[in-house]
């Protein structure tokens, strides 16, 4: 893939930056801010704008408003945050458009800042609609993007706004997203180690197939490994199961089989007797599993072979947790999993919201080399595919 104009190569002094971030934070009831971690975010690239004299016209969703003014999906409690994080008052637009809004950006003076209202109150902003682009163009003379999350969106403020703005750069959260997730894939230090959770195998057929062409080591585990030991003929219990994708379970199996890639699966399991912190568990052989039982996790004999795998490793790519992380009983693997990554001396790269929300829960995430902030995008870039909002920027002037 092509290098991106970086934020850090753009001449922004007396110019409006319309800025594309994610502040789709979560709120208390009352309001206030949940988890302002996406605001910490985006605040190396604000500040850098700032500095550097640019006029600043920050743009985010909140929520799934589809379309509609909701009061309890308002940014103001986010313009509130930012401000006390920046130092500075952070103007709050009453919409995203319309000449209000228009006076307001072009009354804009070099280092202010403001952010515009939620932009999916307008259901054109999904749309990707082309008239509402260009109504956001017109509110700036330069367009950033620093919003990693939505990237895998073609939507007005992340792809139809930069056919009416030049230049196009990428902000440093997404050129840093870029550097990892793309340097593990295409120019890894070996081996390259890939360890793909989460409960549906539908989720990540495209992944998977991806990385068994990039990786020494491929690693399946979480709800989906109970699909995959049906399609072995194993009996599962009650196990998640996932019917539709039964037959391409059977066929990845055979894949597997002629990959290059060493496939590492469940050998073992903890099954529960219900879904519940209170359950009764054991541990069984994974085609061992007992009529009314479910696997929740994987189980020690897994577990010591992935820890060997993760300390060979050169890079790890992680996306996915091994077990029903969120109840205590069947965090186990997970927890393990994430202690082997943080304690071991690999590249470590990881991607997907739950992925994250375990790694913090444990405290480790300043162990990692790398956590991705996009859940969404960073698995459809691990799947290959290109991304509208990355590729709708600039290309980097070769040196």
């Amino acid at each position: 893939m092509n290098r991106k104009l970086s934020v850090a190569d753009v001449e922004v002094r007396g110019k409006r930056v319309f800025v594309r971030v994610d502040f789709n934070v979560p709120l208390n009831p009352d309001g206030t801010i949940k988890n302002d971690t996406r605001i910490k975010a985006s605040l190396p690239t604000i500040k850098h704008l700032i500095g550097k004299g640019g006029r600043l016209i920050l743009a985010s969703h909140l929520g799934r408003p589809k379309g509609e003014v909701k009061e309890d999906m308002r940014l103001r409690p986010v313009a509130k945050r930012l401000g006390e994080l920046l130092g500075k008052d952070v103007k709050m637009a009453s919409d995203c458009v319309g000449p209000e809004v228009e006076k307001m950006a072009n009354s804009l003076r070099d280092a202010d800042v403001m952010l515009l209202e939620n932009l999916r109150f307008h259901k054109q902003e999904e749309k990707n609609d082309p008239q509402f682009s260009k109504q956001l163009a017109a509110l700036a003379d330069v367009y950033v993007n620093d919003a990693f999350g939505t990237a895998h969106r073609a939507h007005a403020s992340t792809e139809g706004i930069t056919r009416h703005l030049k230049p196009c750069a990428a902000g440093f959260l997404i050129d840093k997203e870029l550097k990892y997730l793309g340097e593990s894939l295409d120019n890894p230090k070996r081996p390259l180690v890939a360890i793909i959770g989460g409960a549906k195998v539908s989720t990540k057929i495209g992944v998977i197939r991806n990385l068994l062409k990039k990786v020494d080591t491929l690693v399946l585990g979480g709800g989906m490994t109970y699909t995959f030991a049906k399609a072995q003929g194993y009996e599962i219990g009650a196990s998640l199961f996932e019917a539709e994708t039964f037959d391409t379970a059977k066929q990845l199996l055979g894949e597997f089989k002629g990959a290059k890639a060493k496939v590492l699966m469940a050998e073992d399991c903890l099954v529960a007797d219900k879904f519940d912190a209170s359950a009764q568990t054991k541990i069984v052989a994974i085609d061992k599993i007992p009529a009314g039982w479910q696997g929740v996790d994987i189980g020690p004999k897994t577990t010591a072979k992935i820890i060997e795998a993760i300390k060979g490793a050169g890079t790890i790519v992680w996306n996915g947790p091994v077990g029903v992380f969120e109840i205590e009983p069947f965090a186990k693997g997970t927890r393990a999993v994430a202690q082997a990554i943080a304690a071991g001396g690999a590249i470590s790269v990881l991607g997907g919201g739950e992925t994250a929300t375990a790694v913090k829960e444990y405290k480790l995430t300043d162990k990692m080399t790398h956590v991705s902030t996009g859940g969404g995008a960073s698995l459809e870039f691990l799947e290959g595919i290109e991304l509208p909002g990355i590729k709708a920027l600039d290309d980097a002037k070769q040196k």
